[in-house]
């Protein structure tokens, strides 16, 4: 899967308010299906990597208590193993009405003529666009609060309130720490950090913590 915010990730190349924002999608719906046809071919094509089996199999002990927060609208932690895991900007794998907000598996390709099974309405990717709120930040903030441990994987640190995760952790007690290819823009707020890529730096410590 390629990244969104490095250089030469998909953003650099896109156009943000035409492909990732509602008001776009309005205005070129079939350029947006498109896009996210790509995507979500790119999805179904990629497999879960050490970092995901890495972190399937620290929720699966029954000595840790994991909650799984993903800014990530993939499905690879739930192949690698892990479960009930926090999709707080969505899937590319569901569709989501842009009516009624139904929602149901995203069929391989979407376009101008894929309707809502529920009203008819016109359908669209199940992803948080620039504008609109993430989901489940009710849940996000009740784990966040109650977590002794807040680790954050591969961020930019730049995307709020994702972002600002780790303040909050660290203000309700939590220790903190940054797994992450380079200093994040928020590296400062962490306790501590491990710097490389996550298919090494997430075994590594994932094996630390489970002895």
């Amino acid at each position: 899967m390629g990244t969104f915010r490095d250089k030469g990730g998909l953003w650099e190349n896109a156009d943000l308010m035409e492909l990732a924002t509602p008001a776009g999608f309005a205005r070129r719906p079939a350029d947006c299906h498109a896009f996210y046809n790509m995507r979500r071919a790119k999805v179904r094509s990629c497999q879960p990597n050490t970092a995901h089996l890495a972190l399937a199999a620290l929720q699966q002990d029954p000595r840790a208590d994991v909650t799984l927060i993903t800014q990530n609208v993939d499905d690879l932690h739930e192949r690698a193993g892990s479960h009930h895991v926090i999709h707080m900007h969505g899937t590319h794998l569901v569709a989501l009405c842009a009516v009624c907000d139904a929602r149901w598996p995203a069929p391989e390709v979407m376009d101008v003529d894929t309707r809502c099974t529920s009203c008819g309405g016109p359908a669209r990717p199940d992803v948080v666009w620039f504008g609109e709120t993430p989901y489940h930040m009710e849940r996000i903030a009740q784990a966040v609060a109650a977590a002794d441990l807040f680790v954050a994987v591969g961020t930019s640190g730049i995307v709020y309130p994702a972002a600002g995760l780790v303040r909050r952790a660290a203000k309700a007690g939590a220790r903190t720490l940054e797994l992450n290819l380079e200093p994040s823009k928020r590296a400062s707020d962490f306790d501590d950090a491990r710097f490389g890529p996550a298919t090494v730096v997430v075994p590594e410590w994932v094996s630390e913590v489970m002895g």
